[in-house]
């Protein structure tokens, strides 16, 4: 029965539009688009100094307010939103676990085989 549910409204996309600066913040336009074609507008306001200082860089900014989105709009009729330092700080951990466990999946290096420098000639 559970999964009727879910698939009867399944999660709202989220489609960056463009940003503005205003002030010192950056505003995100986003468009949710449900699964039956309706959309909506949203706004996502963020500060780009309390990014920096969780070594967020501005490029970086709209998947952390998508992320945002995704995680709030769900019942909720607010249309805008401001990124809180929950929001950075989380994002911040994840980039770090991700980078982590890209740190372990990666292949040791082949050893040399052979003396640097030298290169074979064949006859």
């Amino acid at each position: 029965m559970q999964k009727e549910a879910l698939m009867e409204y399944p999660k709202m996309k989220f489609v960056l539009q463009g940003f503005a600066q205003v002030r010192e913040f950056r505003v995100f336009a986003f468009e949710g688009v449900a699964s039956d074609w309706t959309r909506t507008t949203f706004t996502v306001r963020a500060d780009p100094a309390l990014a920096q200082r969780y070594g967020i860089r501005l490029q970086e900014l709209p998947l952390v307010c998508r992320a945002a989105l995704e995680r709030r709009h769900e019942g909720d009729e607010q249309r805008a939103f401001t990124l809180t330092e929950e929001d950075l700080c989380l994002h911040a951990n994840g980039a770090s676990a991700r980078e982590e466990a890209a740190k372990q999946e990666k292949e040791p290096r082949r050893p040399i085989i052979g003396r640097a420098g030298v290169t074979r000639r064949l006859p």
